[in-house]
């Protein structure tokens, strides 16, 4: 009897707490029932590289339904309605001519084993039919985005066994050169530029990349290489976790023209909640980050807008969202703002399912083109870290014959791919 009067009690009280949160905040409860509906697809979270500095990627030593010391954990995934979520796979610049691509392996390797040892909560995705598919079983869609260029050390080969492993986006640079490449701090003045942007070898990528089907991720380029990439990519490109540069002047985020131009080629920017780079400075508060949702919107359309709130890489948060669990309260904000259930859906997952579906539409009409074997040059990469087993002797002046051939084949390759472009479109 006691226990009957204690859970009438205990719903009673849950009831009377939900009538008055609608109450108080109607727009919430409007923001619950369309993440209901639509999976909040997040394009970029690094727990993988706390997994590893925490526990050296050693998940017996950790349990994600009690971890405390990140901003992700499953008690907090399911309380912010995360529908899928796009894993880091990243390791430092320092790695670049050094171990990088092991150690991308074993953030590769950590995500797949979470999923294996989490999978009533997570189900590895790696196309938009697997993300639907993982939403409508209650998890969250898992994939991954390699966070940084010098993690496939120049090898195409490599690009192409990420791929196999399940790697969905490629982030061109992380915050260094690569020998094809050059990084934001470039337009900073802090670094100088070595490529004008890309190099014939990063022109090779983009092309293989769209082969492939693989996203093409310009959250850490300069504008040269994000001009470059827009104007060549037949597949739409993504911002996995950048801002709008006109609230926040900082080289991390997306200056106008640009975010016309990936209206243009129907891409994403999936607007990243770091303090620096919301407003500049050390704090932040919600209505900022909304802030930068109304901005990109009011350039180039809600069609173009995205999550990607890089929890876990970052140090400094907005206040009230200290952590995954608090996501619903940015798509509060901006229904609260005026925007419609129907562009709140195409920021919450429709406009990335669309962009990957895409990006698949042109790997398949490109079944035809053979896998890229040039290599990058030797000396663009000679360092005492790497033999040049295969390359052809520097004496022997044909290795710049081939190069040169390669960069012919480029050409007629784009030339191929802009009449496929209009039949896919």
């Amino acid at each position: 009897m006691l226990s009957t009067v204690i859970s009438a009690a205990y719903l009673t009280l849950w009831i009377s707490s939900s009538v008055f949160t609608s109450a108080q905040d109607p727009y919430m409860d409007r923001a619950l029932k369309l993440m209901s509906e639509t999976p909040l697809i997040d394009g970029h979270n690094d727990l993988p590289w706390q997994l590893r500095q925490q526990f050296n990627n050693q998940l017996s030593n950790v349990d994600l339904n009690t971890l405390k010391t990140t901003h992700t954990n499953i008690p907090k995934i399911k309380e912010g309605r995360l529908g899928a979520q796009f894993w880091s796979a990243y390791v430092p610049c320092e790695s670049q001519y050094k171990d990088a691509v092991r150690q991308t392996l074993e953030q590769i390797d950590v995500v797949h084993r979470m999923c294996e040892k989490y999978n009533e909560t997570f189900m590895f995705a790696t196309s938009s039919e697997e993300i639907m598919e993982a939403f409508n079983t209650n998890r969250t869609a898992s994939l991954i985005g390699v966070e940084g260029g010098h993690s496939l050390d120049s090898s195409l080969a490599t690009l192409r066994i990420m791929y196999q492993l399940g790697v969905r986006y490629l982030t061109l640079t992380h915050s260094c050169n690569t020998p094809w490449a050059d990084n934001w701090l470039v337009d900073t003045g802090s670094e100088p530029s070595q490529h004008s942007g890309l190099s014939a070898f990063g022109k090779q990528l983009i092309v293989e990349m769209n082969r492939l089907g693989m996203l093409i991720d310009l959250a850490h380029v300069t504008e040269a290489v994000m001009n470059q990439v827009l104007n060549m990519s037949q597949a739409p490109v993504i911002f996995s976790h950048s801002s709008a540069y006109s609230i926040c002047p900082h080289k991390r985020n997306v200056p106008d023209d640009v975010l016309l131009k990936v209206k243009a080629k129907e891409g994403i920017v999936m607007v990243n909640f770091y303090n620096d780079y919301v407003t500049c400075s050390k704090t932040a508060k919600i209505s900022d980050v909304a802030d930068h949702f109304d901005h990109i919107k009011k350039v180039a359309g809600a069609g173009i807008i995205g999550f990607g709130g890089d929890y876990d890489g970052v140090t400094r948060l907005p206040e009230g969202l200290e952590d995954v669990s608090k996501v619903p309260k940015v798509v509060a904000e901006l229904l609260r703002r005026g925007w419609t259930d129907e562009e709140v859906n195409a920021a919450l997952g429709k406009n990335l399912l669309r962009v990957l579906s895409q990006a698949e539409k042109v790997r398949d009409a490109l079944t035809w083109k053979s896998p890229d074997d040039v290599p990058i040059r030797y000396d663009e990469v000679k360092n005492s870290c790497r033999t040049s087993y295969g390359y052809i002797p520097e004496e022997d002046h044909s290795a710049a014959a081939d190069h040169s051939l390669s960069a012919l084949s480029l050409l007629l390759t784009l030339a191929t791919q802009a009449v496929i472009t209009l039949s896919v479109s």
